[in-house]
């Protein structure tokens, strides 16, 4: 994790979504996976409308789990532009859960995403603002 003590999300919300029970593992969390792929969707659509194009995720930083998510918990996800390069950019990735039939949000994971916009032929494309 790269932040220590955080009791708000910081950046946009880009994706909410709902835990289902088809999404947990034996003890009754939901998979960590499933967030990870909820976080990508996330990132990719943020990612899409800065560079103005296809978007593909090249690599994930820096992450680790804080807490499970439960079934009935609102997996909210958060992005945040850090960096913008030529092909390239650098999304923070934040993960809360909205606790079941509450207004308490807790933090679950975040993440640096690195994502290149490619052309038509699937080459690195630059990135126009």
């Amino acid at each position: 994790m790269t932040d220590e003590t955080n009791d708000r999300p910081k950046g946009e919300l880009t994706l909410r979504t709902l835990a289902m029970p088809g999404d947990t593992n034996a003890a009754g969390d939901i998979f960590g996976g499933w967030v990870m792929s909820q976080m990508d969707l996330a990132s990719g659509i943020r990612g899409a409308e800065v560079a103005g194009g296809r978007i593909v995720t090249v690599a994930v930083n820096e992450m680790d789990f804080r807490m499970p998510v439960k079934v009935g918990d609102t997996l909210c996800v958060y992005t945040e532009v850090e960096r913008v390069g030529t092909t390239s950019m650098v999304l923070r990735i934040e993960a809360w859960a909205q606790r079941y039939l509450s207004h308490v949000m807790e933090k679950v994971t975040d993440a640096r995403f690195t994502m290149v916009k490619l052309d038509s032929d699937g080459r690195p494309s630059p990135i126009t603002r």
